[in-house]
């Protein structure tokens, strides 16, 4: 059973000017592991796509009230598909909702990312 829906755009050029604004940002909003790949930094888009996809994820739980952002890390898999690892408060929070699976999927384009979540129980 669907138990929420959220979707989130994020426009390019302001995540951008925000993060020169205040590069701490980066990271605040996200985990090591969400930084790196292959070694080096994250592309703006794939930044601005997990910043999109926690803020939909928030928005399908229903509330932002003890969640963490270093709680809920967007993680690909081998053929690089998107999902979440959740920790600590927001992994209770979830729990608590009875929230056993969760979508998740992502794209950029002509200067936007969106994140689509949909949580299931």
């Amino acid at each position: 059973m669907i138990v929420g829906v959220g979707v989130d755009v994020v426009d390019l050029a302001r995540f951008e000017r925000a993060l020169q604004r205040t590069p701490a940002l980066i990271s605040r909003l996200f985990a090591e592991s969400e930084q790196l790949k292959d070694g080096q930094p994250m592309p703006l888009r794939s930044l601005a796509g997990r910043f999109a996809a926690k803020e939909a994820l928030i928005k399908a739980l229903g509330d932002s009230t003890g969640v963490q952002w270093h709680d809920m890390r967007v993680v690909n898999d081998s053929l690089g598909n998107p999902s979440f690892e959740l920790h600590n408060s927001t992994r209770a929070i979830a729990d608590g909702r009875g929230i056993t699976a969760i979508h998740l999927s992502m794209a950029h384009d002509a200067g936007i990312a969106i994140a689509y979540v949909v949580a299931e129980s």
